[in-house]
């Protein structure tokens, strides 16, 4: 049993942790299965890899000035985080192992329910992803039933995980093919809940085809605005720059004194803001470079291994597609979620942390959506709907968390409260072996609605069509 367990936390540790090496270890393995020549399938799958880890790059590089930019901001509103009793560090040092059990697991389980039902047709690959869903799982269990042992908490995880990873791109999917319209791949984010609200939200309030965000029509002294990447590093400068302004000197001069201990705060503000701007090039050309090699590898999984299957990918694979719309977005939330952190500490309610990754992230995924749905009118309200999920859900859900790891509430994405108050409910009737009911609710609820959109999709597609002869493989 103890080997079992090594092989499957290597796995969680080496493999799905590791995004890169799933990622070159998914396209190795489908180039060889559409028996590629070997210089093909080598070069296919380190262009792959390296594609990812360029984005990690350009992830880190913009990423490490916002959490700097964090500082100065909560220091510029004159915000101070809640005091918590537990730590995530410490909820990871007693679960880290249970976690990883999970991750693996749910993995196996979920590749296992797409191929035996043709209608999941995606395979979720965001790793970190897995990590994080499998640790706020493992957190809301542990919170409704605390003396549960590790193998209950390890299959009741993964039966809940699994259920999610096939259900969530499959939600998703009409909106993609709204970005996307040859599905060449799903949408595997936890920001997938604030983004389908705004496709719903946002469909009365504008049309694409004449709002996009990128086909805007700017006077000609603005026009430099079309530039993603000036008119990120102008935007972020400037909002870098006020919140410098408003800001204690000394913690300004701190975080000024990680880049260059000579540098002037008013200089590490601009550099920030270009940072910013380089990091988003940096991610944009990543993504470009591992969509090329994944999407037709993946081909030999969906040949060979799991009829008509596609990879389900992070939020920054679409990025590209309406990068202005991600930075309407972005800003949008960050605006709204200052302004419920002015009003919830006015009222005394909570005090907010601001995300600033979350809300690059959640906020420029909904705002991308919202394009595709009302052109910039929809990634206006896809921020606006961001800044409100995630000030309200980390208000409502740091207590969740108080016996757990309450940092789990100012990390989180829309997809992680949704799941916490889920299990939450069940809290009244929870007792002893009743925890079975929610990993069993879950797979029977994804069995069921896989059944309904497998008959659905045969009965829609013309018989003899790849549609059909993908059901019936």
């Amino acid at each position: 049993m103890d080997i079992v367990k090594d092989i499957l936390t290597f796995l969680a540790d080496n493999v799905f942790g590791q995004v890169p090496i799933l990622i070159g270890l998914i396209t190795l393995i489908g180039l060889l299965l559409q028996r590629k020549r070997f210089e093909d399938t080598l070069a296919g799958a380190l262009r792959a890899t390296i594609g990812v880890v360029i984005l990690f790059i350009g992830i880190e590089v913009f990423t490490g000035g916002l959490t700097s930019f964090q500082t100065v901001l909560a220091s510029a509103v004159g915000t101070t985080p809640p005091k918590a009793d537990h730590t995530l560090a410490d909820f990871l040092a007693g679960q880290g192992g249970t976690i990883a059990l999970v991750i693996t697991v749910a993995f196996l389980a979920h590749v296992l329910i797409v191929r035996i039902f043709p209608a999941a047709r995606y395979l979720y690959l965001t790793g970190h992803l897995m990590f994080w869903i499998s640790t706020v799982t493992v957190a809301s269990l542990v919170t409704i039933v605390p003396d549960a042992d590790q193998l209950t908490l390890v299959l009741c995880g993964a039966g809940f995980v699994a259920a999610y990873w096939t259900l969530q791109p499959l939600w998703m999917r009409p909106l993609m093919r709204r970005v996307v319209p040859d599905d060449r791949f799903g949408f595997a984010h936890t920001s997938s809940l604030a983004c389908l609200v705004t496709g719903y939200v946002a469909r009365p309030f504008g049309d694409r085809d004449k709002h996009d965000t990128e086909r805007l029509k700017l006077p000609r002294q603005l026009s430099f605005f079309k530039d993603i990447n000036v008119s990120t590093a102008l935007v972020i400068s400037v909002i870098v720059l006020v919140a410098v302004a408003f800001a204690d000197d000394r913690v300004v001069a701190e975080q000024a004194a990680q880049m260059d201990a000579k540098l002037s705060p008013w200089v590490w503000g601009l550099l920030v803001g270009l940072r910013f701007a380089g990091g988003i090039a940096i991610l944009l050309y990543g993504v470009r470079m591992f969509l090329a090699e994944i999407v037709p590898a993946f081909k030999g999984f969906g040949d060979k291994v799991i009829p008509g299957t596609r990879p389900a990918l992070d939020a920054p694979a679409v990025f590209p597609v309406a990068p202005t719309a991600v930075m309407v977005g972005f800003v949008a939330s960050m605006v709204v979620f200052l302004a419920c952190l002015g009003v919830f500490a006015g009222a005394g309610w909570f005090t907010l942390v601001p995300p600033m990754i979350m809300l690059f992230f959640v906020g420029g995924a909904a705002g991308l959506f919202g394009n595709a749905v009302a052109g910039w009118r929809g990634a206006v309200i896809g921020g606006v709907l961001t800044g409100l999920m995630l000030a309200v859900g980390q208000a409502v859900t740091w207590s969740l968390f108080d016996r757990t790891a309450p940092e789990l509430a100012t990390l989180a994405d829309p997809d992680w409260y949704a799941i916490a108050w889920l299990i939450k409910t069940l809290d009244p009737i929870i007792n002893g072996a009743a925890i079975w009911a929610i990993p069993i609710a879950a797979l029977v609820a994804t069995v069921v609605t896989l059944l309904i959109l497998g008959r659905r999709e045969r009965s829609a597609a013309p018989e003899g069509t790849p549609e059909t002869a993908a059901e019936q493989a």
